[in-house]
């Protein structure tokens, strides 16, 4: 990725379509830029800001699956958007970064209802383990694999099997029946899957979750085995075992 094309204060566009929306605040450039891309390297779109009051705003405007958020920002404080956003009612995780080390300084940041806390300097690995298991904790999960009826996907590893059968998906695929699985038994509606799957930057095409709902099931699909994905005219889309 081109670091010229991220812009301190604005959300960036993604590599292509992922698998869950991220927005990071953080001031100091570098390290901004750092994370974004190794973030989108992993497979998540991401909004960033380096200001405290457009983070907050992204925050509360968007329904995102995780925040990365430094403490000591220009405008307001990563601890004032915690307390903000709790007060709100946004339940969004939240990862804290911060260059102080003192337990004192970590237990304030959790108990504003902060939900982790990473210190300053870190290693990108523990920071994307961090945030994937953020991202499981909000959608129940523990286990990197979900099952639904005889589908179960490795979210570590990204992969996906029906049976004994290794599904083949592209990373559009995938992101779309992570995501559905994630919410399994739940109606999930277009709306939903675009602001999840997509970054702030990224164009509105008004058919395309429709036209990779069906890529995935023809993937997915087998002849004399239950349907897995169905559809809820006017709502959206479901996935559970099952023929209804």
């Amino acid at each position: 990725m081109n670091a010229g094309a991220l812009r301190s204060g604005t959300a960036l566009s993604a590599l292509g379509p992922v698998e869950m929306r991220l927005l990071v605040v953080e001031d100091y450039a570098p390290l901004r830029k750092s994370l974004c891309q190794g973030l989108q390297e992993a497979g998540y779109a991401v909004d960033a800001s380096a200001d405290g009051e457009e983070g907050l705003w992204f925050a509360k405007t968007n329904d995102y699956d995780g925040v990365v958020l430094d403490v000591m920002l220009p405008g307001r404080d990563g601890l004032s958007i915690v307390t903000q956003l709790r007060r709100t009612g946004r339940q969004t995780p939240i990862l804290l970064l911060t260059a102080r080390d003192t337990i004192q300084d970590r237990v304030h940041g959790l108990n504003l209802g902060a939900d982790d806390y990473l210190v300053k300097p870190f290693a990108f690995p523990e920071l994307l383990a961090r945030v994937r298991a953020l991202v499981r904790r909000r959608y129940h999960r523990r286990d990197p694999r979900i099952t639904v009826g005889d589908l179960e996907l490795d979210t570590a590893a990204r992969t996906a099997r029906r049976g004994r059968e290794r599904i083949e998906l592209t990373a559009r695929e995938y992101a779309l029946l992570e995501f559905l699985a994630l919410r399994a038994g739940d109606v999930v509606t277009r709306t939903q899957i675009w602001e999840h799957l997509y970054d702030f930057d990224s164009p509105a095409e008004s058919n395309v979750v429709d036209v990779y709902v069906g890529y995935l099931r023809k993937k997915i699909e087998r002849p004399g085995l239950p349907k897995l994905i169905h559809t809820r005219r006017g709502q959206g889309y479901v996935l559970e075992a099952g023929d209804a």
